[in-house]
């Protein structure tokens, strides 16, 4: 993320359709992308005609130019000015083999432009490019509307869901997660399968916890990552009255997970958060987990890696913080309504002002509070939210899932950690999906609206089986 989104686009052309249409048609949406940010990569005028693909030549060269750049390319956009040669397009998707996501554009005609001069046909190549595809077995996404032009607001829309899911499936290519920790006893709801995540490009390093104590232990309070990252703490939130003894084992805490996960090249964590660090390290890694999510860099409690794979995809979709939560209470007698709870590790992102760092009042009476220092207190703030899990269904080999999309409302509530009150349309259909289906208990939220995204990278290029809760 922050990095800019790079298309490769793939002109259409048939010969026997005005082709000037073809020339304009490049230079729409060249200018459409430019518009949005979107570094294009397409082949030139002087490289075929009109930088079209109508031929298996001009196939083989727009692969080649599309190899060049593979490192780059996030997705592909096939653009139809006029019907366009479905062979030479489908060619050049299986020559260039990128496996990223593909959107197929196809421009409108004009009710008064329907001559030969400027008739299009594209409403009827979109149909044969797509028949095409598939029968080479290429995943594709289309546009909202059958046709769309490159300077419409609808293009322009799809334009941002299509980049969203550029990037999660960029994103999990080649994904590695770190997992801290073993699984807590009393958390069976969090097993996984490994291996069905391997199989879909996603690598799990695991470290355990008496490693982390040990490297705590041999690392000294005046050394530079530990003081990086006390101040870095210290800047986050109130600190309240949390003993600074507390705050330098949390700086050592979060100074060995920040070097571990670089040194192993990791891009997300799921850690055991409770209670061996509380028993044996006298802390909770609530705001060390709270300030890597709050970077995009999501961390998830109780080692839940598929939790923390949720948190990524929304992460990736909507490039803003996101936290695991539990489904956890009802909210009164509203049906549509429930709150949404952990104890929290939630990135600073959530809240509404006055949140700050507090003791572990769950724990505490188990561990003593001394040893619980550290979690995040206060209330989420209302906005539009999105909600994913995934989750491993290893009786059929498959890795499945569920999102959707509601609000946090501002409805009070009157408890610790980091709670929301949450309303979502036909919450009673999703609750009862969601144990029908032996769905964890723990949910991924962001602030966006992405759960299209989510549902199409997950569903058509990852080949997950989802479900989108309407």
């Amino acid at each position: 993320m922050g990095r800019q989104m790079t298309l490769g686009v793939v002109v259409g052309n048939r010969g026997f359709f005005p082709s000037h249409l073809a020339t304009s048609g490049r230079q729409e949406m060249i200018a459409a992308l430019e518009v949005a940010g979107i570094r294009p990569v397409v082949l030139s005028p002087e490289e075929t005609a009109h930088g079209a693909v109508e031929t298996y030549e001009d196939a083989k060269k727009c692969a080649a130019l599309f190899k060049q750049h593979a490192h780059e390319i996030d997705g592909i956009i096939i653009t139809l000015p006029n019907f366009g040669e479905e062979r030479g397009l489908a060619d050049t998707l299986r020559l260039a083999n990128l496996q990223v996501p593909v959107l197929i554009q196809a421009t409108p005609d004009h009710a008064g432009k329907m001559g030969i001069a400027f008739r299009r046909d594209s409403f009827c190549g979109k149909m044969s490019i797509c028949n095409n595809l598939k029968q080479y077995g290429i995943p594709y996404s289309l546009t909202r509307l059958h046709t769309e032009a490159p300077d419409s607001l609808e293009f322009k829309a799809d334009l941002e869901w299509f980049s969203a899911v550029c990037r999660i499936v960029r994103g999990f290519r080649n994904l590695r997660i770190g997992a801290i920790g073993a699984r807590p006893t009393a958390f069976n709801t969090v097993r996984y399968s490994e291996k069905l995540l391997e199989r879909s490009g996603i690598t799990v390093e695991t470290l355990d916890l008496s490693e982390v104590m040990g490297r705590i232990e041999k690392s000294r309070d005046n050394d530079d990552a530990v003081q990086a990252k006390l101040a870095a703490i210290k800047k986050y939130i109130p600190i309240g009255e949390t003993p600074e003894a507390a705050l330098m084992k949390m700086a050592k805490l979060g100074a060995v997970i920040d070097g571990w996960m670089a040194a192993s090249e990791l891009t997300v964590s799921a850690v055991q958060c409770w209670t061996s660090i509380e028993e044996y390290l006298g802390i909770v890694p609530c705001t060390v987990m709270s300030m890597m999510s709050e970077q995009l860099i999501p961390s998830a409690c109780e080692v839940d890696i598929l939790g923390t794979v949720s948190m990524y995809a929304l992460t990736l979709s909507s490039e803003t913080p996101s936290a695991l939560l539990d489904w956890n209470n009802n909210y009164g007698d509203n049906p549509d309504k429930a709150v949404c709870f952990h104890c929290s590790n939630l990135p600073k992102h959530f809240f509404k002002q006055g949140v700050k760092m507090d003791y572990q009042l769950i724990i505490a009476g188990t561990v003593g509070k001394e040893n619980t220092h550290g979690t995040l207190d206060g209330t989420v703030k209302a906005g539009a939210m999105s909600f994913a899990r995934f989750s491993t269904d290893d009786f059929n080999g498959r890795i499945t899932g569920y999102c959707g999309e509601g609000r946090f409302t501002d409805d009070p509530l009157n408890t610790f950690g980091g709670a929301g009150v949450v309303e979502i349309p036909h919450m009673q259909k999703l609750l009862r999906y969601i144990c029908e289906n032996g769905f964890e208990h723990h949910v991924a939220a962001s602030f966006a609206t992405v759960a299209d995204p989510v549902f199409e990278a997950a569903s058509r290029y990852l080949g997950w089986t989802m479900h989108r809760h309407e």
